[in-house]
């Protein structure tokens, strides 16, 4: 899905518009995994469980920002001096700074174990992470396109972002995983 949105999503309604393809769309690939495997670890890697949760901690801090007031955005991070990178811009320079040790950091899910009923967990992570992408969709509404420009925030790899930017590697980062999870499980699943 995601290949379709390079270098397309650059206004507020694209961004709004790739969240909502998300929520509907994207979130059936996590809902079609088979519950065994949702929550099973293959080798190393997490869990498409983990890699939810994972979704979910870093996903929540950019849906709350989105209502905290610009002035103290622009006192915490300042005003952003530059123009958005492009969407392959932004999502090369998070993929090479990943290869250079970036890691997931105090957002890696804490291990736990499985729910007694599987099915049931799953669908109430799949859901917690629906609530999650509409909170963050709503939370753009109410900002200009000048303002997605003007104000930055931080990201623990790519240092400060203007907001349009965390926005476009917040998709960005929700169909990594999901492309990660889609390559590493026993049998194709389409992502």
């Amino acid at each position: 899905m995601m290949q379709a949105w390079e270098d397309t999503i650059a206004t507020k309604n694209d961004l709004l518009g790739a969240c909502a393809q998300l929520r509907t769309e994207g979130l059936g690939f996590w809902r079609r995994i088979e519950s065994d495997r949702f929550w099973s670890r293959q080798n190393v890697v997490w869990s498409p469980a983990d890699n939810v949760r994972h979704l979910i901690l870093s996903t929540v801090p950019v849906a709350r920002a989105l209502r905290v007031h610009r002035l103290i955005l622009l006192t915490l991070f300042g005003v952003a001096e530059t123009p958005s990178r492009s969407w392959n811009s932004l999502c090369s320079t998070y993929l090479e700074g990943l290869a250079r040790g970036g890691t997931a950091g105090r957002y890696a899910p804490k291990q736990a174990a499985p729910p007694t009923n599987l099915l049931e967990g799953q669908q109430q992570l799949v859901g917690q992470f629906a609530s999650t992408l509409l909170r963050l969709e709503e939370g753009i509404k109410p900002w200009k396109e000048k303002d997605l420009e003007r104000y930055r925030l931080p990201h623990p790899v790519l240092g400060r972002l203007t907001v349009r930017e965390m926005l476009m590697f917040t998709l960005f980062h929700v169909e990594h995983h999901r492309g990660k999870v889609a390559r590493h499980l026993p049998t194709p699943c389409d992502p």
